[in-house]
């Protein structure tokens, strides 16, 4: 019994020993589990991150802080409420009695002046009163109203407009006048917070907050019977209505990267996307219309198609990204620069043209004269060249300012043979019909010009005096009565209303 005894003792106490050194290795892990249990518990409302116990905890600042209060106040200042108003002539026959006491000696009768109001909104660029807004903002308008955000009152004289971008600028007579910087539109990223601020509804300083969801988006929106438009908007889901034409979009730091121009809706109103014209175009652009009076609008000279699987397999192209030029015009940049149908433009001074909206965009920031290097696929060869761009009339002049781009047509004095042929002296052909004033008449290709208002057409010259002589006169009066001759020897006689 006494060993017996001795045994079950030495194995109590052998026992009692790693039983406590046990609780001691649990209570001690238990301690640093204590310690760690924040950073590994997400299953309560406020956790945050699992991080792992090998690394240390650090603590960082939010990606991005939803405060826009700077960038507002930097903004809202600045943008403008815009009041146009254009005089209509309406009567129960009025278009065709002016037509008949023009042509035949009938009477006319009085026109009552029907206004027609619309509301936009206006971004002011410098202290001393230039505005640039969307050129449907104003468009034919005879009287442009400009408020401030202090409530002052201005009448505005347009400076230039171009409908292919839908840019318009405006000078009212003032000074030390709130601005918008301009920022960089190039450096704007998908995902990025933006604010449009505008006057929907006639409600003065709105501002909306959204992101950008997209760039280079084409919608043939502008011109859309034409290739004249030049597309390559930022969209975003900022919300803009009705009398956001024209305000501004802003990045967070209250700069400038967008004019808001139009949106999504099969309603009218907003219903989740809006568009803005990038800063990249804007600026160009105004600075032409302040120099020029025009925008000095360069031409590669192609007809292109976006690059696709379906045009790829047709072609037998590798490609899918890029641009597919299908026609080249005679005498054109694009000639000269060795392009030709089949290719596909892949770059434009370095900048890659994955799409038509971008390359468009590209070519749009440069002036006739400006030379670009363009890359290009010909079948599996990657080739580069140098191309001179050309204005409309395929030379690198300056184009002067003129509203007459208004009646949709290119015009040039009548060839001899054509003379000849009409036993005429002079007259101006209208080579081509395109959407303005002289579609709307009527006048098709060919038409051959010999008379305005009473006044002889001998040149192209003389149709841009009498146009600007009417310009200047009373709304009533801003029509045109055309008499000439189509090819064939038939007499044809058009009004040509000035205002809608």
């Amino acid at each position: 019994m006494t060993s017996f005894k001795k045994t079950l003792l030495s194995f109590l106490l052998v026992a009692g020993i790693s039983s406590g050194i046990s609780i001691a290795l649990f209570s001690a892990m238990q301690e640093k589990n204590d310690d760690t249990s924040s950073l590994t518990d997400t299953t309560t409302p406020n956790s945050t991150y699992a991080t792992p116990t090998a690394f240390t905890p650090v603590v960082s600042r939010p990606a991005v802080e939803n405060d826009f209060t700077q960038a507002a106040a930097n903004t809202v200042n600045a943008v403008v409420s815009i009041k146009s108003t254009t005089v209509q002539q309406r009567s129960s026959n009025s278009m065709e009695e002016e037509f008949f006491r023009y042509f035949f000696g009938q009477g006319r009768r009085d026109y009552a002046p029907q206004p027609r109001i619309g509301m936009g909104s206006g971004v002011i660029i410098s202290e001393d009163g230039y505005i640039v807004t969307n050129n449907h903002v104003i468009d034919q308008a005879d009287k442009i109203e400009v408020t401030l955000n202090d409530k002052r009152s201005f009448e505005a004289t347009l400076i230039g407009s171009d409908a292919s971008t839908d840019i318009a600028l405006l000078k009212i007579d003032a000074e030390k006048l709130p601005i918008v910087k301009f920022g960089d539109s190039d450096k704007l990223q998908v995902g990025e917070w933006v604010l449009a601020v505008g006057n929907p509804f006639q409600l003065n300083s709105t501002v909306t907050a959204g992101i950008v969801s997209a760039k280079s988006r084409n919608l043939g929106m502008l011109s859309p019977n034409s290739r004249l438009g030049i597309e390559s908007f930022i969209q975003t889901d900022a919300a803009v209505n009705p009398g956001n034409s024209g305000g501004a979009l802003v990045n967070t730091s209250g700069e400038l990267v967008g004019i808001n121009t139009a949106i999504y809706s099969e309603t009218g109103n907003y219903a989740g996307y809006s568009f803005a014209i990038p800063t990249s175009i804007v600026s160009k652009v105004i600075t032409d219309l302040k120099q020029y009076g025009t925008v000095q609008r360069a031409m590669l000279g192609v007809s292109i198609m976006e690059m696709n699987d379906h045009l790829a397999k047709e072609k037998k192209i590798d490609l899918r990204k890029g641009v597919y030029v299908a026609e080249v015009s005679e005498r054109s940049a694009a000639m000269e620069a060795d392009l030709k149908p089949g290719d596909v433009i892949v770059a434009i001074n370095g900048v890659a043209t994955p799409t038509v909206a971008i390359l468009q965009e590209q070519i749009a920031r440069y002036r006739p004269g400006d030379k670009v290097k363009i890359e290009f696929f010909r079948g599996k060869d990657k080739k580069q060249s140098d191309a001179v761009l050309k204005n409309s009339y395929g030379n690198t002049d300056v184009t002067k300012a003129t509203n007459i781009d208004m009646l949709g047509a290119t015009l040039k004095e009548a060839g001899d043979s054509v003379k000849a042929k009409l036993r005429i002296r002079g007259g101006v052909e209208v080579v081509k019909v395109k959407e303005g004033q002289f579609k709307k008449a009527g006048i098709h290709d060919g038409f051959i010009i010999l008379d305005i208002n009473g006044t002889k057409i001998m040149n192209v010259k003389d149709v841009e005096s009498v146009f600007q002589s009417l310009m200047r006169g009373d709304a009533r009066d801003k029509v045109m009565f055309i008499k000439g001759l189509y090819q064939n020897g038939r007499a044809s006689y058009y009004a040509v209303p000035l205002v809608n």
